[in-house]
């Protein structure tokens, strides 16, 4: 069997709009569109500086329908590249480009093969001894096991498989073309290319599964570096590297703050653990979260000037690098023991909070408010999977030291 290699990335996402940071900053949200761009041009100038065989894509190169051709054309444009330096690619449709979602179309150079979404195809590099086995989504719901519907191995040949899936499930990605390893094992094939999960994950060595990721993380999920998989066959030998590409990273830090901090010491406990993660940055632009939690006698001030204290610890990350940038202050904060009880036996309203904690009406009046204000939001923010970037119990436990920091103001 000859030797050869291929780059197997998947879940582009190409058009993202990255709605979640462009509610907080049009600018950050700015950087990290072109970041996406720029993740995928970087990979393809490495197939060509490394001068693979081929190229697979396992689904969801687009984000959604498109607005209008720029991202069309802008995947046309590095296609080309790869046409010009004698690189085929293959490639499937996921759940964000099934065959369905996608409207509008570009024609794309001849070197690009996209495989059936009506039923699993193959193709063939007889130079190589390679066969490759795929089926893309013909809508954006596919429920049904499609690997256990793909063709037997060509005997003799290298067989590689590509699927855009969820597996057996892989929170919080949605359950698509569910199947299991075994399934997969099934097939008799060599290798799995993968699709739909955006960690990095070798999921079995015997055939060698992966999940490449993906290019450029999208939300404070996807936190940590991003990029594809160099694979590489020599002597029946199968060995593979993750090559980086991602231009812009999410990151959040936990930091625990003591009674005897003052707001100085914060802010110290805050530039200190900043700087680990901008001795990685290695130019790249980071959206961080930092959560803080602790007892601190502070607890009212902070949480009666939030925005002060988010600007505050703003300014101790960009004293750390001029290119961290506060995503989200999360204040997980208690006061001290002797504050937690109001004095005033008329009224205890941490103790009427308590009583009230998991009531199933103020979660319904909750999600009935953050509808209200979802459908207000402009441009189509509303309909992301959390319109106000965070759980609904994250918001009524907002609420709830808002209130206490206020009754004991009061009192």
């Amino acid at each position: 069997m000859p030797s050869f290699s291929f780059i197997h990335a998947a879940d582009l996402h190409l058009g993202s709009p990255f709605l979640g940071l462009a509610l907080k900053d049009a600018a950050v949200a700015a950087v990290f569109v072109e970041a996406s761009r720029k993740a995928f041009s970087t990979l393809v100038g490495l197939a060509i500086e490394k001068r693979v065989d081929f190229f697979v894509i396992a689904g969801d190169v687009y984000d959604g329908d498109w607005k209008d051709n720029k991202i069309g054309l802008f995947f046309n444009r590095e296609m080309a590249r790869l046409e010009r330096a004698g690189i085929p690619v293959y490639l499937l449709r996921g759940n964000h480009d099934a065959a369905s979602v996608i409207t509008k179309t570009i024609t794309l150079p001849s070197n690009v093969h996209e495989f059936p979404t009506s039923k699993p195809g193959s193709v063939r590099l007889e130079a190589l001894k390679v066969a490759l086995h795929g089926q893309g989504f013909a809508e954006r719901s596919a429920n049904d096991n499609l690997a256990i519907a793909y063709p037997a191995p060509v005997s003799g040949w290298f067989n590689i498989g590509i699927l855009h899936t969820s597996l057996t499930g892989r929170e919080p990605h949605a359950p698509y073309a569910p199947c299991s390893v075994d399934d997969l094992r099934s097939r008799g094939y060599d290798y799995w290319a993968l699709g739909h999960v955006h960690d990095f994950e070798v999921v079995a060595q015997d055939p060698l599964v992966i999940f490449p990721g993906n290019l450029q993380g999208r939300n404070i999920r996807e936190r940590g570096a991003k990029g594809a998989v160099l694979v590489t066959v020599e002597d029946g030998r199968i060995d593979h590297e993750r090559l980086i590409v991602d231009e812009a990273r999410f990151a959040q830090v936990d930091i625990v703050v003591g009674p005897e901090d003052d707001q100085a010491a914060i802010l110290r406990h805050v530039e200190q653990a900043v700087q680990p993660i901008a001795d990685e940055m290695a130019g790249r632009m980071t959206a961080l979260r930092i959560r803080l939690s602790g007892v601190t006698p502070l607890y009212g001030a902070i949480a009666a000037n939030r925005q002060q204290w988010r600007d505050e610890v703003e300014a101790a990350c960009h004293r750390v690098h001029e290119d961290i940038w506060l995503e989200k202050l999360e204040l997980r904060l208690e006061p001290p023991p002797e504050r937690a009880a109001d004095t005033d036996a008329a009224l205890d309203l941490r103790q009427l909070l308590a009583d009230h904690a998991g009531d199933t009406d103020i979660a319904t009046e909750a999600a009935r408010l953050i509808d209200e204000i979802a459908m207000r939001l402009p441009g189509g923010l509303g309909a992301t999977e959390r319109p106000l970037d965070d759980s609904m119990d994250a918001l009524i436990e907002e609420a709830r030291q808002l209130l206490l920091t206020r009754g004991q103001g009061a009192g």
